[in-house]
């Protein structure tokens, strides 16, 4: 179960970089982006097949996050410039993303077992430090049996996602965030004041999929493959952990709502983790479970705001009443 718990944490805090991009659609710019199912896969495809032929991990990361800052500038410019719905428009880009990333990496699956990725590096590097060996040290003390195979991973995706959360966070506190958050709330308002909204909006839908597909090319190294069906339910799954995190956390500042973004995410991991424990789950339910919390985290925070408010009411009626006998 730890090393369960271990593998869940491991892979939510890369699914939290999905996250921070379908938030900066979802919640900042009010754009229901459905090309985070296409865009992720992108990203795995470009990372995978950039390796396999022999570009550095690194740099091959770099070019999955240009491909998904493509792919999402081009949903954007069929909104803004086509005058597309914004639900259709990703619809359309991601349908036209399957067939580019079948063409990209030639099958439906590639396999990157025997190849140099950048966790493959990071642990060769790490090996050295000693650190893996004095953590699993005070595990043993603690009286547990079993350990992770490297620590090395988690730290430094920890590290990563929380650097690009502060990189988010100062983006959206400049001129340029100020005024894609404006968009989200009053697009009208911010035409009027002579502001290039179409240019923002294109852009802010590129930025989320370019996070997006980091996320992706991330995940297709940590797996060890790329496939074309890894992005189904993506969108979801970064709804589910935007849509938990406000739930639990708060959504008071934007320092704060980021944050709660990225415990969203690794929350809803390891809540999937926990469900396909239960013996008459398997991982063909991953999606059904998937939907049932995101149901829960929608309905539960409005039946306790409903509850408080009920509350409330009443006792603002007993001190009412208290004041007409008195």
């Amino acid at each position: 179960m730890i090393i369960s718990m271990f593998g869940a944490v491991e892979s939510g805090v890369i699914y939290a970089i999905m996250a921070l991009g379908v938030y900066l659609t979802f919640r900042v710019l009010d754009f229901p982006d459905l090309t985070v199912d296409g865009s992720f896969v992108t990203g795995a495809s470009v990372a995978a097949v950039s390796i396999m032929n022999g570009i550095p991990p690194i740099l091959a990361t770099i070019f999955a996050v240009i491909a998904g800052l493509i792919a999402g500038c081009i949903t954007g410019i069929l909104h803004t410039k086509g005058k597309i719905n914004a639900l259709l428009s990703g619809i359309l880009m991601m349908t036209a993303l399957y067939s580019i990333n079948l063409r990209i990496m030639k099958q439906p699956t590639l396999s990157m077992l025997n190849e140099t990725t950048i966790f493959t590096q990071l642990k060769s590097v790490w090996d050295g430090t000693g650190i893996d060996d004095f953590l699993n040290g005070i595990l043993s003390m603690l009286g547990m049996t079993k350990f992770p195979a490297t620590w090395a991973i988690i730290l430094v995706m920890i590290v990563v996602t929380l650097g690009i959360k502060l990189i988010t966070d100062f983006y959206l506190k400049t001129e340029v965030g100020l005024a894609l958050r404006a968009i989200g709330d009053n697009k009208k308002m911010i035409r009027s004041l002579s502001a290039n909204t179409d240019s923002l909006t294109i852009f802010g839908v590129g930025l989320s999929n370019g996070l997006v597909a980091l996320s992706g090319g991330l995940y297709a190294q940590l797996g060890g493959f790329a496939d074309v069906n890894m992005g189904i339910g993506m969108i979801v799954i970064g709804l589910a952990s935007v849509i938990i995190g406000e739930a639990l956390f708060g959504t008071k500042t934007i320092s704060r709502t980021t944050l709660a973004v990225i415990g969203g995410a690794v929350i809803y991991r390891i809540i999937v983790t926990l469900a396909l424990q239960v013996e008459f789950l398997d991982t063909g339910d991953m999606k059904l479970i998937t939907a049932f919390i995101v149901v829960i985290a929608l309905v539960t925070p409005k039946l306790l705001q409903t509850r408080r408010e009920k509350k409330r009411r009443l006792q603002k009626r007993k001190t009412l009443h208290h004041e007409e006998v008195a």
